[in-house]
């Protein structure tokens, strides 16, 4: 009897814990790892995001790389994608590390999980925090999209999650938020000044009568604007976006109004999911950062919202010879506030880096800027 007891406390105590966890929204730690609370740094008062697009990694040395000149790159391979990684670690110190799927290929790969290893190896030994959304390739070796899911939280470092602890359906697989709090010691250090969301923007339409890619589906967009109304009832802060597939209205730029170059077409979803005007709607989102067509790496804004392009990152992905391989950085930085003490965020910038001997910066561009208080437009007087 005694015993049966104990087993029916233990159980209860369980459950009571599980209830605690999801009730309170609680990260549960990945791996043994205890959950890193992303936050501003107390010097500079910035946050750094390194965005890793398309790496599409296969089976390490014995992976050969696409569309690289003979003399651009000597005996080239997927090592050459973990060397890029190694050095923009190095060069940038980000804070975060965000890969926008088709982090494997997947048709190439033989073990997917092997291959993951090795793709995610340079970011686990810098111990930075990274996160992993899925393109349209992930799932095509020994994986299903949900494996793959599930095999990029069991590993170290990680703050990725399969989908919302609270949400009991979802579509796809890799639908979750970041909150980034205010520096240490600060009046922001207990509140979100930047909330970053990750969605899973699928693979290839499932739906007979629509061809072509897959799109971000009408329960990923409500857990969204549920998840961003929550957020700005807490704080007014800026967000960021992260998914693989272009959204349609990145076809609405050309030269004339965006920074950076375009270079094919681009391969949104053949239907218009909507999500772009959720993205408007909801009003805190201010710039989105995808992959998947690897030669454009342009910036464009539309009804006030960036629509970015990270840039082929991957040696084993489709290129162009001779355009180097490049990497998308965003630095967040705060404001000095009253007390000389770290305030809310002042600004977003952008820009990338070539993998080439120097690393070189370019298209450096202010996505969004807090007006000053002192310079708010004043109403129009109308007089009688």
């Amino acid at each position: 009897m005694a015993s049966f007891v104990f087993s029916v406390i233990v159980v209860l105590c369980c459950v009571s814990s599980f209830i605690l966890v999801n009730t309170l929204g609680i990260r549960r730690p990945y791996n043994g790892n205890e959950t890193k609370q992303l936050r501003f740094d107390g010097k500079k008062g910035e946050f750094r995001v390194l965005q890793v697009a398309d790496m599409h990694y296969a089976d390490g040395k014995k992976t050969p790389c696409e569309d690289v000149l003979p003399n651009q790159v000597a005996h080239c391979t997927d090592l050459n994608t973990s060397a890029f990684i190694n050095r923009m670690i190095q060069a940038e110190k980000p804070d975060l590390i965000v890969f926008t799927g088709d982090n494997i290929f997947g048709f190439d790969a033989a073990d997917a999980a092997a291959s993951m290893n090795a793709a995610f190896a340079p970011a686990i030994s810098s111990k930075i925090p990274w996160a992993a959304v899925l393109g349209n390739h992930d799932q095509e070796s020994t994986l299903s999209r949900e494996g793959v899911m599930n095999h990029i939280v069991g590993m170290r470092h990680t703050l990725s999650q399969v989908n919302p602890f609270d949400v009991d359906v979802i579509d796809g697989f890799g639908n979750y938020n970041l909150e980034v709090h205010g520096v240490e010691g600060s009046s922001f250090m207990n509140k979100s000044i930047l909330n970053l969301y990750f969605l899973d923007s699928g693979d290839y339409s499932t739906v007979p009568s629509i061809p072509g890619y897959g799109w971000i589906k009408p329960s990923q967009q409500f857990w969204f604007q549920q998840t961003s109304k929550k957020l700005q009832k807490m704080s007014k802060a800026p967000g960021l976006a992260y998914f693989h597939i272009p959204l349609p209205e990145y076809a609405y730029f050309d030269s004339s109004n965006f920074t950076g170059v375009r270079q094919e077409g681009i391969s949104s979803a053949s239907v218009n999911s909507g999500f772009f005007t959720t993205l408007a709607g909801a009003g805190d989102v201010k710039a989105v950062f995808t992959g998947h067509d690897h030669i454009n790496d342009f910036c464009g804004k539309l009804t006030g919202i960036h629509l970015c392009y990270g840039g082929g990152f991957g040696y084993h992905a489709y290129g162009k010879a001779g355009w180097s391989r490049r990497a998308r950085m965003v630095v967040v930085s705060l404001e000095k506030g009253s007390h000389d003490d770290w305030g809310a965020v002042k600004s977003i910038k952008t820009w990338k880096r070539l993998d080439d001997e120097n690393l070189t910066a370019i298209d450096a561009q202010v996505l969004w800027s807090r007006r000053p208080s002192g310079n708010r437009r004043k109403k129009p007087i109308h007089r009688v």
